[in-house]
This record gives C-alpha cells, structure tokens and sequence, in this order.
C-alpha cells in the first residue's frame, strides 16, 4: 500500500505539476490522473517525460477517474465507451491501470432488478475495453442509510453487492474500490475484509466520521481526515487491507470543509500528516 493524493478528494484542483510539488509537500507516495488533462501534456510532451517527472520525484501513479458516463441515455453512454480505448491506452502507456467509479445506491426510475441488468451490461462493455489495456476497474458502493433513502428505489449499497454484480458482470478485472467511510455505514466488519483476495480491492479511501452521530443518521458529505475521531476502525481496516496483501493507492477522502478552507498547501501538509499517524498506527 502507499499514501496516495488526489487533490480533487480534498476539495481543490491544480495541474500535474503542482500536483507533484504538492505531493512532496504532503510526503506522500503517489498521485492520481487527471486522464484529459494527460492526453493534453501528451500532444506536447512524451509518455517518457511525464514517467521522468515521477520517476525524479519517486512518485507512483494511483490511478484515473472513469470518464463514461454508464447511468444515463444509451447515446451518451455509447459516446464515452468510444472514447475509452483511447484514453486506456494513454494511462497504459504510463504504466497507470486503476480505474475507479462509483455506484448510485438508488434510482428514480428503474426498479433493483432492471436498474442492476442495466449496470451489469453496460460495466461490463467497460471493463472489456478496460481489459483491452491492461486495466481494472474499481467500482465503490456508497453505504449511508441516508444516501439510499434519497431516491424511489434503493440500489446496491454494500461489498457484497459490488462483489454479485461482478459476478453477473463475468468480467476478471473487476473489483472494489473500498472507502472506509462507505465500510463504515453500511456496517461491514474488519472480517469481511479478510475474506476477499489482494485482487478483489482495487483502490482505497480513507477518513473518518463525526462524533456523536449514529451510523444511519451520518451523512456522506460531512466527514473527518482519517484516524481524527475514531469513529471509523481504521486501523483494523489497514491491518486487513495489509492482511489479504492489498498494494495499491490509500487515498484520504475527508469532505471536510475546514480543509478547503485553507491555502492548498497547508490542507495537503495536513493530510499528509493525518496518513503518516495512521500508517504509524497500523505499523504498515
């Protein structure tokens, strides 16, 4: 595992570059893409100069957001997926083949079944492509109670959910993108982590809850920097991750507007900070 940023997580954006800087000032061990961003430094520079600056930097890559837009009109979502082979073929390049999305836990119209046939098809074109490159693909349930509630229909909200989607999906390069937040709400337990396989977890956020509110009541728009409160088991959440060999990107995700309220480079020092204790705690 390494101590991963993504600057959009916390609340700010900036380019590659000041990325990288902010990165060594955060102490961290990688940084995500920004993939339209990349195929615009490509048409100047070369896949070489972009690993030259991570290499200078002892920077890994993390990973890239899924640009498909798979919930929408069947036009729109044919659209990105003839898009996609172009930009899996760019992070390929760069040796960066994590892909990450996320799963609305309800819909408005569509009914479990037919709202779950729908994701199967459609992720399942994805990660084909995907698979093309070399890439995997994380796909996150979102697990507060209040989330779900929002819509007419609920939705898949929980690991096991994603892990029987995959199922139906049938595709091998498929897994979790595991948010200890998402974890935390949808009541899993450490043991439910130590039951998966390093490959079922493709990526992973970290951060931690308010005090003093119940675990249905919480909201996923207000968070904390990992390990702040204690609400979350973090460290028993690591030592699984660690257990079952899991060596991908840890990414804070605190939604914490304290943070965005500060200079970016003091909100990213503070991260860092934040990582480094519980990365120390769980003596990874």
């Amino acid at each position: 595992m390494f101590k991963n940023l993504n600057l959009g997580a916390l609340g700010f954006k900036a380019s590659f570059q000041e990325t990288v800087e902010l990165a060594k000032t955060g102490q961290f061990q990688g940084i995500d893409l920004d993939i339209f961003e990349i195929e615009g430094i490509l048409k100047a520079q070369s896949v070489k100069d972009i690993k030259d600056v991570l290499k200078r930097n002892r920077l890994k890559l993390g990973g890239w957001w899924l640009p498909v837009n798979f919930r929408k009109d069947d036009e729109a979502f044919q659209k990105d997926l003839d898009n996609l082979p172009r930009l899996a073929e760019m992070a390929s390049n760069l040796e960066c083949y994590r892909v990450s999305t996320w799963i609305m836990p309800f819909s408005e119209t569509l009914p479990f079944k037919e709202h779950f046939e729908l994701h199967a098809v459609r992720l399942r074109k994805v990660a084909n492509v995907l698979d093309d490159y070399g890439c995997v693909l994380g796909l996150e349930f979102v697990g507060p109670k209040t989330s779900r509630l929002k819509g007419k229909y609920e939705f898949i909200h929980t690991m096991d959910g994603i892990l029987k989607l995959r199922e139906a999906m049938k595709a091998k390069n498929v897994g979790l993108l595991l948010d200890c937040w998402h974890w935390y709400t949808s009541q899993a337990t450490v043991d439910q982590i130590k039951q998966l396989k390093s490959n079922d977890v493709v990526y992973v956020h970290v951060n931690d809850a308010p005090l003093d509110i119940q675990v249905d009541e919480q909201v996923d728009s207000v968070r904390r920097l990992p390990g702040e409160t204690g609400v979350i088991d973090i460290i028993g959440f690591l030592k699984a991750l660690e257990q079952i060999g899991y060596d991908g990107p840890v990414t804070s995700e605190p939604f914490d507007k304290s943070l965005k309220e500060m200079p970016v480079q003091e909100a990213v020092k503070k991260t860092g900070e934040a990582m480094k204790k519980i990365w120390n705690q769980a003596e990874i």
